[in-house]
């Protein structure tokens, strides 16, 4: 059983930069293949922004390309979102995710983004 937390959301202005952390308060990540963030907006679908594998392949959602990095410290036990040159269409509550080898996935609580000046 993995328990996921994540923090470092908030308040920016736009062009502005943020990072996340997705930290296991419980288990370990290096058992969750792939790990991921989506983010929900209000009144849309959670869409998943950036992935990540255990051996650091990545994914990103087009809107997000060559501005946000995904990242993961097996040895930290946490997972990261860097976002630069964020814009108001980011806003959004952001939440990590991890999948283990039985498939079962893991979800952390949230936390909110706004981009806004």
């Amino acid at each position: 059983q993995v328990q996921l937390v994540e923090s470092g959301g908030g308040l920016v202005q736009p062009g502005g930069s943020l990072r996340l952390s997705c930290a296991a308060s419980t288990g370990r990540i290096f058992v969750l293949n792939p790990m991921g963030w989506y983010r929900q907006a209000p009144g849309k679908e959670r869409e998943l922004v950036a992935s990540i594998t255990s051996d650091g392949s990545t994914n990103y959602a087009d809107s997000v390309k060559g501005r946000f990095t995904i990242s993961r410290d097996n040895f930290k036990n946490t997972m990261y979102l860097r976002m630069n040159s964020l814009k108001p269409d980011d806003t959004a509550v952001y939440y990590c995710n991890g999948r283990d080898y039985r498939s079962l996935q893991y979800w952390g609580q949230g936390t909110q983004v706004t981009v806004s000046s």
